[in-house]
């Protein structure tokens, strides 16, 4: 659905990470990844907020039941934390390197 059957111009390209359903099924919190920035991913956040009476009644037509929960939407930045984490990680590991290359080599002599 999120593909282009909302033509609302503030959703970016973003794709649904996560549904957390509720206890009991009354409401849903649906977590989205958004390909953008941070200005991005709040215009998303508000077309999709806009559009969730829409959102609800697609749901509704095309499972086939009486009851679907009520929504909220929350952006999922995991994918975009990884990413600086991994890039943290490698330069770690870089500057590690680099300290171990420039480090003179210990040599132990062993006298029998």
């Amino acid at each position: 659905m999120l593909e282009g059957e909302l033509s609302d111009p503030r959703i970016a390209p973003s794709y649904v990470t996560d549904v957390v359903l509720a206890p009991g099924g009354k409401s849903a919190r649906i977590f989205v990844a958004v390909h953008g920035n941070e200005e991005e991913e709040v215009s998303t956040l508000e077309g999709l907020t806009t559009a969730r009476a829409y959102i609800r009644s697609q749901l509704r037509d095309r499972m086939g039941v009486r009851h679907v929960p009520e929504l909220t939407f929350a952006i999922d930045r995991s994918e975009k934390m990884t990413g600086r984490m991994e890039e943290l990680l490698a330069r770690t590991r870089k500057r590690d390197k680099k300290r171990a290359e420039a480090e003179p080599q210990k040599t132990v002599t062993i006298k029998l």
